[in-house]
């Protein structure tokens, strides 16, 4: 495919905002970001050509049933629901939000659960603070995109001393290959509040006859002492392509931790980046892959230190079989100031098939001396020796091999916060690596 080429622009993004009846201001970002999507190039990850990809095809709004009550959802979202499920969710069918459900107890504690286009009429003020300042509409055309096209989505906020202890959960799901699916995550964590939040992104899209295009933005504000813990599970069909930016910003003391299972079907760009601008503020993050068929991916890591005694830990792991290709990319950045902080990350990936690729590439960009900075990446096949050991104990090489896979993907697996979910991924993972 060629680069995109389209009408869409200025006029097109302002009827849209129009439309679902937002507020000047936003109205005006719609415009801008519509006016610079044919003025901005696409974004540029190593050995990925984006040029080749179905990235023109943004869909029509197609918004979901609303529902009052989980058991009048549809039948597809309700089978990716844990069974006996009465916790904090919120559910985005296609183009909408069509369900919501935070307890009484949450909302007399200040908790605000709802979609981003009813936070931004009714709660502009939070909403135009935080909303496209740390993935912002100038950084490329997927960027710029996405700030004209934004649907349904998630708005979290979490007050000061508020501690959430249940995972919050939302699922995002398409059935429509035509719908635009670009959903915006804006977490507001306020000081010293703890919460996990678990995103669910799944598709059923079978025979589907065009691409789909799952254009989406995470953004994560951890005040001072706040601690946010964010896991994301994607697998969608072949058919989509997944284009997931997730960005934070973490002030004074703050932590978040990234756990992510990057598990769909098709062409994939992931980028998840912590920024460590307050003193003390911590970083851990978690991701896996798994490359099948053709699938080309590219995962980038990133921890950029601005804050005194801040620390990263990053560590990657990829799966890869038949012809599929990752790029793996880590990247430290401590800046000039950011004394006595320390970036650890790795990268490995397992092969499965002569005629996978995995690229392992870890980057260190220090600006400051008093600092510790690591890594470590590996590009390898099952361990022989360990598949030797595990026979001579009466298992056979099939089965040896898949309890050595799944191993490698634990620590990554079992951080999930959410048990149905955790069970969930070990089905697809069984799907996947067959």
């Amino acid at each position: 495919m060629s680069t995109p080429t389209t009408s869409f622009g200025r006029e097109a993004a302002a009827a849209i905002a129009r439309s679902k009846n937002e507020p000047a201001w936003l109205v005006a970002l719609r415009e801008e970001a519509g006016e610079l999507v044919d003025q901005l190039e696409l974004p540029k990850p190593e050995k990925m050509p984006l040029k080749r990809w179905t990235l023109d095809h943004y869909g029509l709004s197609r918004p979901g049933a609303a529902v009052s009550q989980a058991a009048d959802l549809p039948a597809g979202i309700s089978a990716l629901l844990p069974a006996e499920d009465t916790g904090t969710l919120i559910v985005q069918h296609n183009s909408s939000v069509i369900y919501t459900r935070l307890s009484d107890e949450l909302k007399a504690q200040g908790v605000i659960l709802t979609s981003m286009e009813e936070a931004a009429r009714n709660h502009e003020d939070l909403f135009r603070n935080h909303f496209m300042t740390l993935y912002t509409k100038e950084e490329h055309k997927l960027a710029s995109l996405h700030a004209a096209l934004w649907n349904g989505g998630v708005f979290l906020y979490v007050p000061r001393n508020v501690n959430i202890e249940a995972p919050i959960q939302a699922l995002l799901y398409v059935d429509d290959a035509e719908a635009t699916f670009m959903p915006h995550i804006l977490v507001i964590a306020e000081s010293n509040s703890r919460i996990s939040f678990v995103e669910q992104v799944a598709s059923s899209l079978e025979g589907a006859n065009s691409t789909l295009l799952h254009n989406s933005a995470v953004e994560v504000f951890a005040k001072p002492g706040a601690f946010v813990r964010y896991a994301a599970v994607h697998h969608m069909d072949v058919s989509a392509i997944d284009i997931s930016y997730r960005r934070a910003t973490l002030d004074n003391d703050a932590r978040i931790e990234w756990i992510a299972g990057d598990l769909h079907n098709g062409n994939t760009i992931t980028d998840t980046k912590s920024v460590l601008k307050g003193n003390g503020s911590t970083s851990d993050s978690k991701i896996i892959s798994v490359g099948t068929g053709s699938q080309r991916m590219s995962i980038t890591t990133q921890g950029v230190h601005f804050g005194r005694n801040t620390e990263s830990d990053m560590v990657t792991r990829a799966v890869m079989k038949d012809e599929a290709t990752a790029i793996i990319n880590g990247i430290t950045k401590i800046e000039k100031g950011a004394t006595k902080s320390n970036g650890q990350q790795t990268e490995k990936v397992l092969m499965l098939s002569p005629k996978a690729r995995g690229d392992a590439n870890p980057i260190l960009l220090i600006d400051e001396d008093d600092v510790k900075a690591g890594h470590a990446a590996s590009v390898g096949q099952v361990n022989p020796e360990q598949v030797h050991y595990l026979m001579s104990r009466g298992i056979s090489r099939k089965e040896a091999e898949r309890l050595i896979i799944h191993g490698f993907l634990d620590p990554v697996v079992s951080e999930i916060p959410l048990e149905g979910l955790r069970q969930q991924l070990h089905r697809i993972l069984e799907r996947k690596l067959g």
